[in-house]
């Protein structure tokens, strides 16, 4: 199990939609909103784990028009959230020469990650391929297993995604310029748009 727990959060830790999101939201809304975005991923990672303990993960992981769709409408997602960002530091509305304290509602940050982590067909691949990978037939039934593990694995994404929230915040703290926010909204919008690419050409 502390092989697994160790392995989970090598692969939680790694950089991406979900992480920059985690690290963009706690910069600019701070702790309590990048936490809620966490748990908006949390909560469909959940999903994907129920699916897989009921049998259903293996059926969406083998069938390519699935992915296919999972897959497009990720990549659609991240594209909207890239544009739709770097859209706003053009026009001038990233906010005064401070952060504002409430810039967003904690439902809607929610909403964000949830929405990236549903769509990532990563994801799927991590609970139907990566996790399975750790299942001792002689110890229990395949879905209880997976139950465990998937708790396991939340938790190291917690631990993860709570680590880049607070790096977020910390740099919050400095009290960004205008411009600076201005740079870190158009850094963080090129980045999604730029993974939008990179999920699009995969294989996945």
């Amino acid at each position: 199990m502390w092989v697994f727990f160790g392995a989970s959060v090598l692969v939680a830790l790694t950089p991406g939609a979900n992480n920059l999101l985690g690290l963009h939201h706690g910069m600019t809304h701070g702790v309590r909103h990048g936490l809620a975005g966490l748990g908006g991923r949390l909560a469909a990672f959940t999903l994907l784990i129920a699916a897989v303990a009921a049998g259903l993960g293996q059926l969406l992981a083998a069938s390519e028009t699935a992915l296919t769709i999972i897959k497009w409408a990720g990549v659609a997602y991240l594209l909207y959230l890239g544009l739709r960002l770097l859209r706003s530091t053009f026009r001038g509305t990233s906010g005064s020469t401070q952060l504002p304290s409430t810039p967003t509602t904690a439902w809607r940050v929610t909403r964000k990650e949830f929405g990236v982590a549903i769509t990532n067909p990563k994801a799927i691949l991590i609970f139907t391929a990566f996790v399975p990978q750790f299942i001792d037939a002689g110890q229990g039934s395949f879905s209880g297993q997976i139950a465990v593990l998937g708790a396991v694995y939340l938790l190291a994404e917690f631990l993860a995604g709570s680590v880049y929230v607070g790096v977020g915040a910390a740099v919050k703290t400095i009290e960004l310029s205008r411009r600076a926010r201005r740079n870190v909204d158009r850094g963080t919008g090129v980045v999604l748009v730029g993974l939008a690419g990179v999920l699009a050409t995969s294989n996945a």
